[in-house]
């Protein structure tokens, strides 16, 4: 497997590592969009949402709320944006499952990140037809 992600893991690629537990893996990344932008990976391979399990992706949530916490009260971040993007056409590029959690500041030389869409009110009963479509049960 020629993964990126499970390279350094392994221990094979260097990474400047923040927090590691039994199946998740935390470290800065290396393209940050702000001041303490962190990636959370599950330890075991997984390409993406569709794909990881239920065990993995609760630890995953669960390391990724801990580092949420964390960049609040070491670096004073406003906000953070937890953000998982799947498939080429949502900008994945490294095809791991991963968590980008990304501290958001008022001081915006903190925080490079720019929103992809500008929320605009939609259709009342589009919404309604397309919420009885993606109904569960």
């Amino acid at each position: 497997m020629d993964c990126l992600f499970c390279a350094i893991v392994a221990g094979d690629i260097p990474s400047t590592r923040v927090y590691e537990d039994e199946l998740t893996y935390a470290f800065m990344d290396i393209s940050p969009a702000s001041e303490g932008h962190l990636i959370v990976v599950p330890k075991r391979h997984s390409r993406d949402i569709l794909e990881i399990d239920a065990e993995d992706l609760t630890a995953v949530a669960l390391t990724g709320q801990r580092l949420a916490r964390r960049v609040t009260e070491v670096l004073g971040a406003d906000g953070v944006n937890l953000l998982n993007n799947r498939g080429e056409h949502a900008w994945q590029t490294v095809f791991h499952f991963h968590l980008h959690v990304i501290p958001r500041y008022a001081d915006k030389s903190r925080d490079r990140l720019q929103l992809p869409w500008v929320p605009e009110p939609g259709d009342p009963d589009a919404i309604r037809a397309m919420g009885a479509r993606l109904t569960l049960g």
